[in-house]
């Protein structure tokens, strides 16, 4: 099921981006074929497999990518997939033996997704980096954080996941799109400097008509403007409020018990520091509970600030089903919701392997040739 039922999709072993495309992709119906080492190397993510979710959806196949025969196998699989999908540095690939070149003469309507942090040329190509470092390169993370206070990583879901792994899947599915039209394959050449930044288009057009400051924690949308941030409650619990329109601020100034003539206009970013400073000892007077009870169902823009296993148990969160937990660990369930061909979980992470012997098979490898294979050590 799924509305990307009968795309076929090999993804070469990566770490972050790559693994979040994949699982998209795998979790919206696409059959995705990931490649690990025999030997699996360290990838970065020190978890078991079962409870790394990101692994979801999709069958192992273990080859040995140094040998002749492993490459050729890796070959055969992608002469019967619609995309290819790789995370390497530039020059590894085609070490390989596994170039866009080479794969795109045995499947001519390839799409070859390759996922990099600063892209397949320029200065910084062949440099090592992480979430960080590509979003400082890209000035989104100089925007992130208090003001006179020090940048803040929002975790690594701006670079690795929204500006990496859906930045490569969305990438993917157009050169799929296309290529069924024209027949023709291409490289998609993915860099989560340049998805960062696509993210960030928003504040970049602030600042082009001076409605953003490089300074931090003093605009509308970095905690800067009082009616957009989080507050302590009584209890130390956190709320977070967001009433950017003046209707939504109206009404939490009702509801807050402040006099709404006492904060206006509300734009006037000179009375910004006191009125942020009157709204954390309003939240102080009362428990997180007790403010979710006023301001939660209203519209106030306002909720609790809630922990991850506090969301699975949220109301809102059950009757929609955004949690689901498959072998036994929580994780999100499949996004965004089609009415007539829904997604779904699909398989649970696999072992690196696990699934060799069926996958190759499916794609063509008779019995002899796979006992061959496994006796050489180039499957596993």
């Amino acid at each position: 099921m799924g509305p990307l039922k009968g795309i076929k999709v090999i993804e070469i072993a990566s770490i972050g981006p790559g693994p979040y495309a994949a699982m998209m992709l795998a979790d919206m119906g696409a059959t995705v074929i990931r490649v690990d080492r025999t030997q699996p190397a360290n990838l970065g993510i020190n978890m078991p497999p079962s409870a790394n979710v990101m692994m979801r959806g999709r069958r192992s196949v273990a080859v040995d990518l140094k040998s002749k025969q492993g490459i050729e196998t890796v070959l055969k699989l992608i002469e019967g997939a619609d995309a290819v999908i790789e995370g390497f540095r530039p020059g590894v690939m085609e070490r390989l033996g596994l170039s866009p070149e080479v794969c795109l003469a045995r499947n001519p309507r390839l799409v070859f997704g390759r996922m990099t942090g600063y892209g397949q040329n320029g200065d910084m190509s062949t440099v090592a980096g992480h979430d960080i470092n590509y979003l400082a390169l890209s000035g989104v993370l100089n925007t992130i954080g208090e003001k006179g206070r020090r940048p803040v990583p929002p975790l690594n879901l701006v670079g690795d996941f929204g500006g990496g792994g859906m930045y490569l899947a969305f990438g993917v599915l157009c050169g799929i799109l296309e290529a069924k039209s024209s027949g023709k394959g291409q490289v998609v050449d993915c860099a989560m400097v340049e998805g960062a930044t696509v993210l960030a288009n928003i504040i970049m057009g602030l600042r082009a008509i001076g409605e953003w400051s490089d300074e931090r924690g003093s605009n509308t949308l970095d905690g800067g403007a009082h009616f957009y941030g989080t507050y302590e409650t009584k209890d130390g619990g956190w709320f977070a409020v967001g009433a950017i329109e003046p209707p939504f601020y109206s009404k939490l100034l009702t509801l807050m018990g402040l006099d709404e003539k006492d904060f206006q206009p509300q734009m006037d970013k000179s009375r910004w520091p006191a009125w942020q400073q009157r709204f954390a000892e309003v939240f102080r007077t009362k428990t997180r509970a007790e403010w979710a009870a006023i301001l939660e169902h209203e519209d106030t823009c306002a909720n609790p600030v809630l922990t991850f296993e506090e969301a699975q148990r949220h109301p809102h969160n059950v009757a929609r089903g955004v949690f689901a937990t498959a072998g036994g660990v929580a994780q999100a369930a499949p996004a965004p919701r089609f009415s007539r061909t829904p997604g779904g979980l699909g398989l649970p992470p696999q072992e690196p392997g696990a699934n060799t012997d069926d996958v190759l098979a499916e794609f063509g490898f008779g019995a002899e040739e796979i006992a061959k294979l496994r006796v050489a050590k180039v499957v596993g």
